[in-house]
């Protein structure tokens, strides 16, 4: 009987904080498209290009800012 009663009086909580709190729920971003910039990948986008670039560094440029690193090395 205890353990019911602390399941209802923890629903009617919940219940409570999501009626308080309805007006600011929205989607959550980083942000948008438009707050920073976002170059392409590849070397020919950067402001300075390196003097070297391998296979490894094109699929690390791809991914960025994925967190899964690239399966092609």
């Amino acid at each position: 009987m205890g353990l019911i009663k602390l399941a209802a009086a923890g629903a009617i909580g919940y219940a409570l904080y999501k009626y308080a709190n309805r007006a600011s729920e929205g989607a959550a971003t980083a942000g948008g498209p438009d707050s920073y910039p976002v170059r392409d990948a590849g070397p020919e986008n950067m402001k300075h290009q390196p003097p070297r670039w391998s296979k490894t560094d094109e699929a690390i440029d791809e991914s960025f800012p994925a967190s899964d690193p690239p399966a092609s090395y």
